[in-house]
């Protein structure tokens, strides 16, 4: 696993994107930096991260994807391997809020954003961010995020974690080979809020209740709602309110 160290990058997943979009990188070339300036999450969230404090990282991904369906199959397994690895940092009640954010008991501690580049052969090549909170302790009008120090009262070697995090990526994608519905049950199973009735806002501002069933092989969060109906929603339509 070949790792790129930055001092300071305004994306690593656009310095991965671009690098990688002028030369041939070995799958899983890894990019991390101390300190990002526009850190993107889902739907163009701001990331903020304190310098030195987190993990910034992004895994360059080839040779996984061969169908824009099979998209969301990446998520499962950069997911569940976060996951994995945080369970033997011991740290507890751990979940996956859909599609990939990573908590523990109902807080934020780490935020994974994927993009995908078709290329003109139809090759898919993936770009997978990953911003993990591990020693910063100030959450100023951040209500719902956390970091690994403070909720188990200890620090962490950033760097380690990005070494386990990598490896544990690619034996994720390597298991994905042979039991791919396997995961997909594990990640379903440690969604977060799970089979608990739920608020929900829509995206036209309506509130309702639901309960989470699952999530489609197309990455859709399946709910039930109050008539037992089960709808699929896309990331765009709907918001989790907890």
């Amino acid at each position: 696993m070949k790792v790129i160290k930055l001092d300071a990058i305004d994306s690593t997943n656009a310095f991965l994107k671009g690098l990688s979009s002028k030369q041939d990188l070995e799958n899983f070339t890894v990019v991390t930096a101390e300190c990002q300036t526009k850190g993107k999450g889902q739907m163009g969230a701001v990331w903020a991260s304190e310098a030195s404090k987190n993990l910034i990282m992004s895994i360059l991904v080839k040779d996984f994807l061969s169908d824009i369906c099979q998209i969301f199959n990446l998520n499962v397994a950069v997911s569940l391997a976060v996951i994995e690895v945080l369970e033997t940092m011991k740290i507890p009640d751990l979940s996956i809020k859909w599609p990939n954010d990573i908590m523990s008991y109902n807080k934020k501690i780490g935020g994974i954003l994927i993009e995908n580049s078709i290329k003109s052969d139809g090759t898919i090549i993936s770009v997978v961010g990953l911003g993990l909170n591990v020693n910063q302790t100030n959450f100023e009008n951040l209500p719902k995020a956390s970091s690994l120090a403070v909720i188990s009262g200890a620090t962490f070697d950033p760097e380690e974690l990005l070494m386990l995090i990598g490896t544990g990526i690619e034996q994720m994608i390597a298991l994905w080979k042979q039991f791919p519905t396997t995961l997909w049950d594990s990640y379903i199973n440690n969604l977060y809020k799970k089979g608990i009735p739920m608020a929900f806002s829509a995206q036209n501002g309506t509130n309702f209740m639901g309960i989470i069933q699952g999530v489609s092989d197309i990455g859709k969060l399946q709910i039930m709602l109050e008539d037992d109906s089960v709808v699929a929603f896309d990331i765009k339509e709907i918001q989790m309110l907890y």
